[in-house]
């Protein structure tokens, strides 16, 4: 494993900065002046740790939904715009967007913040911390959190079909979009990849792989007496099924091991093992107890800052998280 720590501060990927744009940055709202806003960080985790005393899989939902967020536009709250009659179509209505959820916690620290520092603190900023500390209440994994970001103005449901990637997608089409689109990097893929170890999917998603004929791809004992048991064919109501069958509400390295034994349920897991990279990777978290928390911890960051909106003229600072301002 590289050497890595579990707190670790990610540079931007902006080579510079518009001189007008905020300067984002580590404690950014413990700063003195329009920004402040000390408490801001522990606003938002102590909102996170309520939901998850309530439900566990919130924490889940919240990864998810940083995930969803970033890969469209940049981490710019996007994904939280509810549709209008300005906009028929956010994010929110996009065939792979179903099943998001954690969008109450967001809205809820937002009310908070804007009672204790109005018009401060963006509903991005909170989205980020908000899944930094769910990943810490679910696993004990600590990273830092940039923030500064604003909150964008545009959001499209076939922006997010064309940018997030469907459990279809093979080996290279993951790669194109994690390093080619997004300049990520090969382990970021699988390490991000681990996310789905915890939560759950409907068996819409998957059951192209159970029927007619289960895939070769997939264990067929798992198949048959697991997915199939759940998942019926032609079944009238699309069921839901844990990510991950053996530790459903643990974050942690099992995935892995789901991976190797073919117990996942996308094709898109499966494909990590259709590469030398990506398959040595696959066994490294499988088999060396620490290694995928503490490169997790490294890759969090950098998918929290994936094309940060910066500058006033390009973004804003919600009232509400759910509508632009001025609407």
């Amino acid at each position: 494993m590289k050497n890595k720590v579990l707190l670790f501060s990610f540079f931007l990927l902006y080579a510079s900065i518009p001189t007008n744009a905020r300067e984002v940055g580590l404690g950014y709202y413990k700063h003195k002046g329009t920004c402040s806003c000390s408490d801001a960080e522990s606003i938002v985790k102590s909102v996170v740790e309520e939901a998850l005393k309530k439900d566990r899989g919130v924490g889940a939902a919240l990864i998810r939904l940083l995930f969803h967020d970033c890969f469209v536009r940049g981490c710019d709250c996007s994904v939280l715009l509810d549709k209008s009659a300005r906009n028929p179509y956010p994010e929110k209505q996009a065939k792979i967007n179903i099943g998001l959820g954690g969008f109450e916690v967001i809205d809820e620290a937002k009310i908070l913040l804007e009672k204790r520092c109005p018009g401060v603190v963006s509903c991005a900023d909170i989205l980020a911390f908000a899944a930094r500390d769910a990943v810490e209440i679910l696993n004990g994994i600590g990273y830092n959190v940039t923030a500064g970001r604003l909150d964008g103005k545009v959001s499209s449901a076939s922006e997010a079909d064309q940018n997030l990637p469907p459990p279809t997608f093979n080996r290279q089409q993951l790669e194109d979009l994690f390093v080619t689109k997004k300049g990520l990097t090969v382990e970021d893929l699988v390490v991000l990849s681990g996310a789905h170890t915890i939560g759950q999917s409907h068996c819409s998603s998957f059951t192209n792989r159970l029927y007619p004929n289960i895939d070769p791809t997939l264990d067929r004992d798992f198949a048959n007496n697991n997915l199939r048991m759940q998942c019926p064919q032609n079944a009238y109501v699309d069921g839901v099924v844990n990510l991950d069958h053996v530790t459903p509400d643990a974050l942690d390295s099992q995935y892995y091991k789901n991976v190797l034994d073919l117990n996942t349920l996308f094709s898109s897991d499966w494909s990590l093992l259709t590469s030398q990279e990506t398959r040595d990777l696959v066994v490294e978290y499988a088999t060396k107890p620490g290694d995928w928390e503490a490169d997790f911890a490294v890759s969090m960051p950098k998918l929290s800052n994936l094309n940060l909106i910066t500058n006033p003229a390009e973004g804003e600072i919600r009232k509400c998280c759910r509508a632009v301002n001025n609407y």
